[in-house]
């Protein structure tokens, strides 16, 4: 296309010349445009060529400072706190969950209908076998026995009269004047008299036993509860919910459960005297008696995977009270000459379970380790000797055969006395 430029003319001047632009070809215009999408291109690979450079010169830059740092680091001693390994016997213990239990239980109630006159105890109040609880009004049964008295007395002397006849009538019978037909029938007449005492003498019995029954008394030594009736209330035999409850303190049982699993450690060690059973608080912060195991159920729940196991517990302190949440302790063994560390020098990484041990150049070395048993801060391990010096505070720092220098918190402190469990996974109860 032509483009003519026009400009406003003006009379005086002298006309100029049009001008005329050729027409640019399309070759031209992509070969042009080629040339800027290759200077591009060529840019680019440019700058991601020295964006490489730079990254690989920071990489070497920071391997080189982190291999500076490690040296550095081994180096450097770090402060550490160290026990020694020391050589033990451990028990060996079972857990499991449990509760008390009382041997025997008593709801006291009244044998006989009658007005309660009043209670001879305190709630929560320990009482001893053949102690008077309560007192029901005996008049009435009194009087009863003085009835029962009075007919006796009216039947013994009837029968003392048809004896007297029967011997009478015997010494007639004999010189044939009474016929045998009367004397047949005055001894039955005796024998109908003597049950008429014998009937009294029960009623008397029955009498006296009533008296003595309103008289209530402790069938068992233990601690009674809340009672469940106000004295001048009547009260019956047929109530259901008793005066109050006995409930024996001492001795007490604890009854808990064990995974099938420990059956066979339990049954093995099993003897005469009772393995120890120890109760602890349900925080497992405070130990509250000691007792020994009376006997183990005959069967394992099927549902929970456990079997039950009873314990006895002597409870002259009043520790244990029935229907009381415990943690059982069950000894079932006891691992001689155990090496025993603290449970904070057990360290665990990929390549399993390991300890720092202290040489005497004052180097931390690496040693594996097998956890046998754990009880509280306490571990039994294997792959140590006696009076190695193992890292409990400060390991998170340490490398192999890095420097260490005695002063974290509690450096020195001994391994402490524990009791042992077995270590590995348990069943959850």
């Amino acid at each position: 296309m032509a483009y003519r430029e026009v400009e406003r003319e003006d009379p005086q001047a002298e006309p100029r010349p049009e001008i005329h632009v050729a027409p640019q070809p399309d070759a031209e215009r992509v070969r042009q445009k080629r040339n800027r999408n290759v200077a591009l291109i060529a840019g680019v690979i440019v700058l991601i060529i020295i964006l490489v450079v730079v990254l690989r010169q920071h990489a070497a830059s920071q391997a080189q400072k982190g291999a500076a740092d490690a040296a550095a680091a081994r180096n450097r001693a770090v402060p550490v706190s160290v026990v020694a390994v020391q050589s033990r016997d451990v028990p060996v213990l079972l857990d499991g969950l449990g509760n008390v239990n009382a041997l025997n239980t008593v709801t006291v109630k009244t044998r006989i209908d009658g007005q309660l006159l009043r209670f001879n105890f305190q709630e929560g109040q320990l009482v001893r076998t053949g102690e008077e609880l309560a007192l029901i009004d005996p008049r009435p049964y009194e009087a009863q026995l003085a009835q029962a008295e009075a007919a006796q007395f009216k039947d013994e002397a009837t029968l003392e009269n048809s004896r007297r006849d029967l011997d009478r009538y015997s010494a007639l019978y004999k010189t044939g004047v009474v016929p045998q037909q009367q004397y047949n029938t005055q001894e039955s007449q005796v024998r109908v008299n003597e049950g008429s005492v014998k009937s009294d003498q029960a009623q008397i019995q029955q009498a006296r036993l009533n008296i003595d029954y309103c008289h209530i008394k402790s069938p068992i030594t233990g601690r009674v509860g809340i009672r469940a009736v106000d004295p001048g209330n009547m009260v019956h035999a047929s109530d259901a919910n008793g005066l109050v409850v006995i409930t024996q303190m001492q001795p007490i049982a604890l009854l808990f459960t064990l995974p099938e699993d420990n059956l066979p450690a339990v049954t093995t060690h099993r003897n005469g005297v009772g393995l120890p059973v120890e109760a602890w608080s349900r925080d497992n912060a405070q130990r509250i008696a000691v007792g020994k195991l009376l006997t183990i159920d005959n069967q394992i729940d099927p549902n929970t995977g456990t079997f039950r196991c009873k314990a006895i517990f002597d409870n002259s302190n009043g520790a244990l009270f029935p229907n009381q949440f415990v943690n059982a302790r069950l000894q079932v063994d006891t691992v001689h000459n155990a090496l025993t560390i603290p449970l904070a020098a057990v360290q665990h990484g990929a390549q399993g379970t390991y300890v720092y041990v202290v040489a005497p150049d004052k180097t931390a070395d690496m040693k594996q380790v097998n956890v046998q048993l754990t009880e509280g801060t306490v571990a039994v391990v294997t792959g140590v000797n006696p009076g190695d010096q193992v890292v409990t505070d400060g390991a998170d720092k340490l490398q192999p055969h890095g420097k260490v220098e005695f002063g974290g918190r509690g450096a020195g402190s001994p391994a402490g006395a524990g009791s042992g469990r077995r270590a590995g996974p348990r069943k959850t109860q």
